[in-house]
């Protein structure tokens, strides 16, 4: 019976020994990231009979697990990749805003400054040094804008590395979890029955920082080997194979580098906005607002390019020479060629140009050529509508709703050959002031329009466009006789018009009609004039006249004025839009979405934290309840040791009896 007694004791001993033991583990871990609070299970050994008695012999220790609900970790894993995706997202956000408020800020000053430098010119016309002003505030212009779109560009390239840094992270992750994966199928295979407790931690640890780079989904077999699986559903880890993960170089546009997920026998690109976590946002970023930004900048500076070099080339500068451009040329070649991107995968020799000719139509929308086989087709890629561009080698095509033409710069394109098209590509990088002689700003109009000082009506006659201000100053004047234009109501809400040289009518030089709230446009060779507003005059089929003719010598100014007044009108984004408005709409736009993404971030951010403190409640250590178990285990140890002490007496009482 001493015997008995005193395997019941030791038994008991050890139990509330592992006991102590994993007390003493619960709490040494306390502060350690995802550690899994550990329990022992204890059972009741069977007893021996003794007699016709079943007496028990003791207790044992029958595995240590850990206290883990899936369920818990499951919730803190989806909401956890939110909030990183959140974080990440709002904190490039708030990046992009300083940087975009604070340039947009001293872009609109410039422009004022500009524009008032061009004011100034108009009232002293003839004042070298105004002009040399305004084409020291052009420079500034064009140095800011060049500044924000090189900050830009550092952003996409810091989203580059951080991709690069963040797909090495990934591949040792993964390699890590193979290996602990072989680990644990190893002892659970063996002959151990308890669970490796804190190998399946460390594996969890990896896939907690796994989770804030992509959205992680996990399947365990029953031998604890675990497959990890990726965004929606790309497996990464297959059993004990792990797969790595590359950068690579975008395409078409080697900038937006992608990720590339390898194996031992192949590799196919990822789709990096659906991964999840802060690398969908990188990739959101990267590809979506930030990319939408630099658009609008570079559709900022090739409107006012197109905009001054078309008023510049209107007037006469002090020498009587047609205005030269202010800005560089928005189709020099290289520029043409760079906004047209051609697939890796094209098997033919094709490369296409793209030309800016009408930049009022020009948006930041970008397209996609493929060539048939037939005939090359032009795909809008925010909008889906697709417009059949013509057989190749019949180019250049022209796409006057979209204020460009596209030509093959080299031929050779084969079936399935594809391009993206970005008609504002590297506006801002080309953004440069090309004129340097400040006697050279056409500051004065060859022509000037005169209304009759009987007209009654609110309409009006204006010089659009002038293709050769010397020519058709001669035009005006060759016959000393103004050019005159005739507007009346020839029935209700129907203007007729007719344009004719004031000292031979007939003949007409041009002649037709338009409805009401409507425009006609004539074009009279060297120049362009629109006629716009009801024309009636008082009674019937009485006319309205305006006279056009010489403004003597290059310092009017007027052409200076036309050129000043384009401040205020719509002429950037599909003219819905002035100068000013693109640089507010986009700062706008950033800061809206930056506050917008702040409140989700937020809020993912407390929904992280109340599902962490579920699985917490479930799985963290409490030093409250272990304090409680420590006392409870040792006073059991201390009890096992006390039977232990009565079970040798015992034993010392018999061998004394039978000396």
């Amino acid at each position: 019976m001493a015997i008995d007694l005193l395997n019941t004791g030791t038994s008991g001993l050890l139990a509330s020994q592992q006991q102590l033991a994993t007390v003493g583990h619960n709490i040494a871990n306390v502060n350690t990231d995802g550690y899994s609070r550990q329990s022992v299970e204890q059972n009741q050994a069977l007893g021996n009979y003794h007699g016709n008695n079943l007496i028990g012999s003791g207790t044992y220790v029958q595995d240590i697990s850990r206290v883990f609900n899936s369920f818990t970790y499951r919730e803190q894993l989806i909401t956890q990749n939110n909030a990183s995706y959140s974080n990440k997202l709002s904190d490039q956000l708030d990046q992009l805003d300083a940087t975009m408020s604070t340039y947009g800020t001293q872009i609109s000053n410039s422009l004022d400054s500009f524009y008032s430098s061009l004011h100034s010119i108009a009232e002293q016309p003839d004042d070298v040094t105004l002009r040399s002003m305004a084409l020291t505030q052009a420079e500034s212009i064009t140095v800011q804008v060049q500044d924000l779109q090189s900050n830009m560009t550092n952003l996409t390239k810091t989203a580059n590395n951080e991709l690069e840094q963040v797909a090495d992270r990934i591949s040792a992750i993964s390699a890590e979890i193979g290996r602990l994966n072989v680990d644990i199928s190893g002892m659970q295979a063996g002959n151990l029955s308890g669970e490796p407790n804190d190998l399946l931690d460390q594996r969890n640890r990896l896939l907690n920082e796994l989770n804030d780079y992509v959205k992680v989904t996990t399947i365990e077999d029953p031998n604890g080997v675990m497959t990890v699986m990726i965004g929606e559903g790309q497996t990464l880890v297959a059993g004990t194979t792990a797969l790595s993960m590359s950068v690579v170089a975008g395409d078409p546009d080697p900038q937006q580098t992608q990720l590339q997920m390898n194996s031992i026998n192949s590799s196919y690109t990822l789709q990096g906005d659906t991964l999840g976590g802060s690398v969908a946002a990188v990739f959101d970023f990267r590809d979506n607002t930030l990319k939408q930004a630099s658009a609008d900048i570079d559709l900022l500076a090739m409107s006012i390019t197109d905009t001054m070099n078309q008023a510049q080339s209107n007037g006469l500068d002090l020498n009587g020479l047609q205005g030269a451009d202010i800005f560089a040329d928005l189709n020099i070649t290289s520029a043409t060629l760079g906004r047209s991107l051609g697939h890796s995968d094209n098997t033919g020799t094709a490369s296409l140009a793209v030309t800016i000719t009408d930049m009022s139509m020009v948006t930041t929308d970008e397209y996609e050529v493929e060539y048939d086989g037939a005939n090359y087709q032009l795909t809008n890629l925010t909008t889906g509508t697709t417009t059949v561009l013509g057989a190749a080698g019949a180019g250049p095509f022209a796409v006057p709703a979209l204020g460009i033409e596209i030509s093959e710069a080299t031929l050779g394109a084969n079936t399935g050959d594809k391009f993206l098209i970005r008609p504002t590509q590297n506006g801002g990088e080309n953004f440069k002031v090309s004129l340097t002689d400040p006697e050279a700003i056409a500051a004065s109009s060859p022509l000037q329009v005169t209304a009759d000082e009987n007209n009654v009506s609110a309409g009006s006659v204006t010089i659009t466009s002038i293709n050769n201000p010397v020519a058709a100053q001669t035009y005006a004047s060759v016959t000393n006789a103004p050019l005159t234009v005739d507007v009346y109501e020839s029935a209700p809400g129907v203007f007729d018009y007719r344009v004719y040289d004031g000292d031979n009518f007939p003949p007409l030089l041009a002649n037709g009609s338009y409805g009401a709230g409507g425009s006609a446009t004539v074009n009279l060779g060297d120049f362009e004039i629109e006629i716009t507003g009801d024309l009636a005059g008082l009674g019937p089929n009485a006319r309205e006249q305006f006279v056009i003719g010489d403004a003597f010598g290059a310092g009017n100014g007027n052409n200076m004025l036309a050129m000043a007044d384009t401040q205020n009108q719509a002429v950037a984004n599909g003219g819905t839009q002035t100068f000013a408005q693109v640089v507010a709409s986009s700062v706008s736009t950033v800061g809206s979405e930056a506050s917008l993404v702040e409140n989700q971030a937020l809020t993912a951010d407390a929904m992280f934290e109340q599902a962490q403190s579920r699985h917490q409640a479930v799985s963290g250590v409490n030093l409250d309840e272990e304090a409680a178990n420590m006392l409870k285990y040792q006073q059991a140890y201390q009890a096992s040791a006390q039977i232990i002490t009565v079970a040798n007496t015992i034993f010392d009482t018999i061998l004394s009896s039978v000396r």
